[in-house]
């Protein structure tokens, strides 16, 4: 995985009662991108070390900084 903090991971529920899980990346502490991630859990905000399994994906965060700098150097 290559994760970077502000990126977001997911956990899909292993059953149909088990909800999904959401968490952001606060720090990526192995080496180019990999686990362990010291991540903030969306539904408690506990914050902790995350080592992913098969069932995570990531969802990488958009810089929108950019995107405005790039609109306000548009000529008009």
């Amino acid at each position: 995985m290559d994760v970077k903090p502000g990126d977001h991971l997911l956990v899909r529920g292993h059953t149909v009662s088990q909800p999904d899980r959401n968490a952001e990346v606060l720090k990526v502490l192995g080496a180019d991108g990999g686990p362990p991630y010291q991540v903030r859990w969306a539904e408690d905000g506990h914050e902790g070390l995350f080592f992913p399994g098969s069932d995570a994906s990531v969802e990488k965060v958009v810089k929108t900084a950019k995107v405005v700098k790039a609109a306000k150097k548009r000529p008009k």
